[in-house]
């Protein structure tokens, strides 16, 4: 501490103390018994999204955690998957099969772009439902987590290890007020010295391994047609079909946009790598998804 030799003295922090102000200033504040804040009112759109969950609450419970458990934001979150397009992950005898129904918002959007079906690692591929920017970030995070481990460790990271650390990652924003959780749930599926692994994370960060799982506003109907198939007797050349059918079935075309079907696989035909379907296999599925629906709809 230095003070400073004028008519007035002057005490100069050092430098570790300056974060203190910063941090937290009502520490230095003169002023006591100040007069508290005004409740905050419920905006119009908080009341609207409060009825849909629950009784009438205050914005400033948005944040916490209430009695009976739930975190709105949580729910919120959990919204924005239920509205977006199908997403459905198999796991076959010999390896894994993503399709998602990606919605195209627009004619002027070029094909192909806006994947919703990424590489994470050579072994492992993920799918997103919700919001897709959201969804960016933790193909970033997983990428960046599964590189660090084989970096370290000289062999690709396990499937569950890496599941565990993205839905870690994904929880870990549902805890602090100042973060927000993130609007997506993804389907990750991979192939390791274990075999194949499907594993569901959602947006409070719950992960679970599954045989099929499905997100998406047709994931009730997409689930169940996944439990009508005999995973453990199907190759993944038959799931790439089974795949498609299930999202051409639960397509509403009265109330859903047009759509493009992204379908990837990691199995023993692909090598046990991460690819995206060939175009001809993608073709044979829509055509077959396409005759099952016409033959259902004439029955």
């Amino acid at each position: 501490m230095v003070l400073s030799i004028r008519s007035r003295a002057r005490f100069y922090l050092p430098p570790y103390c300056v974060p203190a102000l910063i941090f937290f200033p009502k520490t230095h504040s003169i002023s006591r018994n100040k007069p508290k804040p005004p409740a905050p009112h419920c905006h119009a759109a908080g009341d609207a999204a409060a009825t849909v969950l629950g009784p009438p609450v205050s914005e400033k419970y948005l944040y916490k955690q209430l009695k009976d458990g739930r975190v709105f934001q949580v729910e919120y979150a959990g919204k924005a998957v239920d509205n977006s397009g199908t997403v459905v992950g198999i796991k076959c005898k010999d390896g894994i099969v993503l399709g998602v129904e990606k919605l195209v918002t627009s004619k002027m959007i070029l094909k192909g772009s806006n994947r919703r079906v990424h590489s994470v690692h050579r072994n492992t591929g993920l799918a997103v439902a919700g919001l897709a920017a959201d969804g960016r970030q933790i193909v970033a995070r997983a990428k960046s987590e599964a590189a660090n481990y084989e970096k370290v460790y000289g062999e690709p990271m396990p499937v569950k290890e890496l599941a565990d650390r993205v839905a870690s990652y994904v929880h870990l924003c549902t805890l602090y007020w100042w973060l927000r959780p993130f609007g997506c749930g993804v389907i990750l599926g991979g192939y390791d010295r274990d075999g194949p692994q499907l594993y569901m994370i959602e947006p409070s960060g719950l992960s679970y391994k599954y045989f099929g799982a499905a997100l998406g506003k047709g994931r009730q109907a997409a689930k169940t047609e996944i439990e009508k198939l005999k995973l453990s007797e199907l190759t993944c050349r038959e799931g790439i079909v089974e795949v498609a059918k299930i999202i051409y079935g639960v397509h509403d075309e009265a109330k859903d946009k047009a759509f493009e079907l992204e379908l990837s696989w990691v199995c023993d035909e692909s090598n046990r790598q991460h690819e995206k379907v060939p175009d001809d296999l993608v073709e044979q599925a829509k055509a077959a998804a396409q005759a099952a629906l016409e033959e259902m709809d004439a029955d």
